[in-house]
Protein backbone atom coordinates (compact mmCIF):
# COMPACT_ATOMS: atom_id res chain seq x y z
CA UNK A 1 0.00 0.00 0.00
CA UNK A 2 1.92 3.41 -1.43
CA UNK A 3 0.94 6.12 1.01
CA UNK A 4 1.48 9.43 0.18
CA UNK A 5 3.92 11.43 2.34
CA UNK A 6 2.60 13.75 4.85
CA UNK A 7 4.60 16.81 6.02
CA UNK A 8 3.76 17.78 9.48
CA UNK A 9 3.84 21.95 9.61
CA UNK A 10 1.09 22.24 12.34
CA UNK A 11 2.23 22.76 15.41
CA UNK A 12 -0.63 21.43 17.04
CA UNK A 13 -0.39 18.06 15.43
CA UNK A 14 3.61 18.06 16.64
CA UNK A 15 2.47 18.53 19.54
CA UNK A 16 0.44 15.62 19.33
CA UNK A 17 2.74 13.41 18.12
CA UNK A 18 5.45 14.39 20.11
CA UNK A 19 4.00 13.51 23.66
CA UNK A 20 6.12 10.84 25.10
CA UNK A 21 3.05 8.41 26.36
CA UNK A 22 1.67 9.23 22.91
CA UNK A 23 5.05 8.32 21.19
CA UNK A 24 4.74 5.51 23.39
CA UNK A 25 1.29 4.10 22.18
CA UNK A 26 2.44 4.20 18.76
CA UNK A 27 4.90 2.07 19.17
CA UNK A 28 3.03 -0.51 20.73
CA UNK A 29 0.24 -0.28 18.53
CA UNK A 30 2.96 -0.61 15.29
CA UNK A 31 4.14 -3.33 17.29
CA UNK A 32 1.54 -5.88 18.53
CA UNK A 33 -1.01 -4.23 16.20
CA UNK A 34 -4.57 -2.73 17.10
CA UNK A 35 -5.35 -2.38 20.53
CA UNK A 36 -7.98 -0.68 23.00
CA UNK A 37 -7.27 1.86 25.69
CA UNK A 38 -7.77 -0.80 28.78
CA UNK A 39 -5.35 -3.44 26.98
CA UNK A 40 -2.71 -0.60 26.07
CA UNK A 41 -2.83 0.98 29.68
CA UNK A 42 -2.00 -2.45 30.68
CA UNK A 43 0.83 -2.98 28.15
CA UNK A 44 2.10 0.64 29.12
CA UNK A 45 1.78 0.47 32.98
CA UNK A 46 -0.46 3.76 32.68
CA UNK A 47 -4.01 4.32 33.82
CA UNK A 48 -6.84 3.77 30.76
CA UNK A 49 -7.99 7.06 30.79
CA UNK A 50 -4.41 8.46 30.65
CA UNK A 51 -4.43 5.85 27.12
CA UNK A 52 -7.81 7.12 26.26
CA UNK A 53 -7.29 10.63 26.30
CA UNK A 54 -4.00 10.54 24.20
CA UNK A 55 -5.58 7.70 21.88
CA UNK A 56 -8.08 10.66 21.00
CA UNK A 57 -5.40 13.17 20.68
CA UNK A 58 -3.76 11.00 18.10
CA UNK A 59 -6.91 10.17 16.39
CA UNK A 60 -7.92 13.97 16.25
CA UNK A 61 -4.55 14.63 14.01
CA UNK A 62 -4.81 11.46 12.04
CA UNK A 63 -2.25 9.50 13.28
CA UNK A 64 -4.31 6.76 14.14
CA UNK A 65 -7.53 5.62 13.68
CA UNK A 66 -10.90 3.43 14.65
CA UNK A 67 -11.32 -0.53 14.19
CA UNK A 68 -14.75 -0.88 14.88
CA UNK A 69 -14.96 -4.18 12.94
CA UNK A 70 -12.77 -5.34 16.34
CA UNK A 71 -15.64 -3.39 18.55
CA UNK A 72 -17.52 -5.73 20.92
CA UNK A 73 -19.89 -3.86 22.51
CA UNK A 74 -18.93 -0.03 23.80
CA UNK A 75 -14.99 -1.26 23.51
CA UNK A 76 -13.66 1.02 21.22
CA UNK A 77 -10.29 -0.75 19.48
CA UNK A 78 -7.58 1.74 17.85
CA UNK A 79 -4.66 0.91 15.21
CA UNK A 80 -2.12 2.48 13.72
CA UNK A 81 -2.78 2.91 9.68
CA UNK A 82 0.13 2.69 7.43
CA UNK A 83 1.84 6.59 6.99
CA UNK A 84 4.54 8.49 5.95
CA UNK A 85 5.73 11.40 8.11
CA UNK A 86 7.93 13.32 7.20
CA UNK A 87 9.22 16.41 9.40
CA UNK A 88 11.65 18.98 8.16
CA UNK A 89 14.07 21.21 10.47
CA UNK A 90 14.26 24.55 8.35
CA UNK A 91 15.32 27.56 9.39
CA UNK A 92 12.88 29.53 8.33
CA UNK A 93 10.42 28.16 10.97
CA UNK A 94 9.03 29.55 13.92
CA UNK A 95 10.74 29.24 16.98
CA UNK A 96 8.26 26.68 18.35
CA UNK A 97 7.76 24.34 15.49
CA UNK A 98 12.00 23.90 15.48
CA UNK A 99 12.02 23.05 19.10
CA UNK A 100 8.58 20.39 18.79
CA UNK A 101 11.01 18.66 15.85
CA UNK A 102 14.39 18.91 17.57
CA UNK A 103 12.86 17.05 20.59
CA UNK A 104 11.01 14.58 18.47
CA UNK A 105 14.13 13.91 16.71
CA UNK A 106 16.27 13.56 19.86
CA UNK A 107 13.31 11.10 21.47
CA UNK A 108 13.50 8.79 18.54
CA UNK A 109 17.30 8.68 18.27
CA UNK A 110 17.31 7.95 22.30
CA UNK A 111 14.43 5.04 21.86
CA UNK A 112 16.40 3.80 18.78
CA UNK A 113 19.72 3.62 21.00
CA UNK A 114 17.48 1.87 23.83
CA UNK A 115 16.33 -0.57 20.85
CA UNK A 116 19.91 -1.03 19.67
CA UNK A 117 20.92 -2.17 23.26
CA UNK A 118 18.10 -4.62 23.94
CA UNK A 119 19.07 -6.26 20.55
CA UNK A 120 22.19 -6.74 22.19
CA UNK A 121 21.21 -8.16 25.14
CA UNK A 122 19.33 -10.45 23.77
CA UNK A 123 21.01 -11.25 20.58
CA UNK A 124 22.32 -14.50 22.33
CA UNK A 125 18.64 -16.19 22.15
CA UNK A 126 18.12 -15.09 18.68
CA UNK A 127 19.51 -18.11 16.76
CA UNK A 128 19.99 -17.27 12.97
CA UNK A 129 18.87 -13.79 13.41
CA UNK A 130 21.82 -12.88 16.25
CA UNK A 131 24.10 -11.91 13.37
CA UNK A 132 21.44 -10.46 11.37
CA UNK A 133 22.73 -6.82 11.21
CA UNK A 134 23.70 -5.09 7.97
CA UNK A 135 25.72 -2.08 8.80
CA UNK A 136 27.01 0.58 7.08
CA UNK A 137 28.72 3.98 7.36
CA UNK A 138 29.50 5.84 4.43
CA UNK A 139 30.02 9.96 3.10
CA UNK A 140 28.74 11.16 -0.10
CA UNK A 141 29.19 14.83 -1.56
CA UNK A 142 26.14 16.13 -2.83
CA UNK A 143 23.97 19.19 -3.19
CA UNK A 144 20.87 19.53 -1.34
CA UNK A 145 18.81 18.64 -4.21
CA UNK A 146 20.78 15.33 -4.77
CA UNK A 147 20.69 14.53 -1.19
CA UNK A 148 16.56 15.13 -1.03
CA UNK A 149 16.40 12.72 -4.17
CA UNK A 150 18.96 10.37 -2.15
CA UNK A 151 16.84 9.98 0.82
CA UNK A 152 13.51 9.30 -1.77
CA UNK A 153 15.14 6.73 -3.26
CA UNK A 154 15.44 5.38 0.52
CA UNK A 155 12.05 5.69 1.06
CA UNK A 156 10.95 4.29 -2.03
CA UNK A 157 13.12 1.03 -1.44
CA UNK A 158 11.35 1.06 1.98
CA UNK A 159 8.08 1.57 0.95
CA UNK A 160 8.64 -1.53 -1.72
CA UNK A 161 9.69 -3.86 1.15
CA UNK A 162 6.99 -2.65 3.50
CA UNK A 163 3.83 -3.04 1.11
CA UNK A 164 5.13 -6.64 -0.53
CA UNK A 165 7.01 -7.94 2.80
CA UNK A 166 3.44 -8.59 4.90
CA UNK A 167 3.69 -9.32 8.63
CA UNK A 168 2.95 -13.11 9.40
CA UNK A 169 5.02 -14.62 6.68
CA UNK A 170 7.20 -17.76 7.89
CA UNK A 171 10.52 -16.69 8.94
CA UNK A 172 10.12 -13.29 9.08
CA UNK A 173 10.38 -11.10 11.96
CA UNK A 174 9.72 -7.34 12.42
CA UNK A 175 13.29 -5.20 11.86
CA UNK A 176 13.80 -2.07 12.67
CA UNK A 177 15.37 0.02 9.64
CA UNK A 178 17.17 3.62 10.41
CA UNK A 179 18.60 6.29 7.86
CA UNK A 180 19.47 9.81 8.84
CA UNK A 181 22.11 11.94 6.68
CA UNK A 182 23.53 15.37 7.44
CA UNK A 183 26.21 17.82 6.55
CA UNK A 184 29.34 16.86 8.37
CA UNK A 185 30.24 19.17 11.03
CA UNK A 186 32.86 21.89 10.52
CA UNK A 187 32.80 22.18 7.26
CA UNK A 188 31.83 25.17 5.62
CA UNK A 189 29.92 25.38 2.36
Amino acid sequence: MDVPPREITDPAALRALAHPLRQRILRALAEHGPATATALAARLEENTGATSYHLRQLAEHGFIEEAPELAKGKERWWRSPPKDLRYRLDKDQSPEMRELLEGLVAQHITEDIESFQRFRAERDHLGDWADAMPFSRGAIYATREELDAFCEDYLALLKRFQSTHAEGRPGTRRVLTRFIAFPAPGMNE
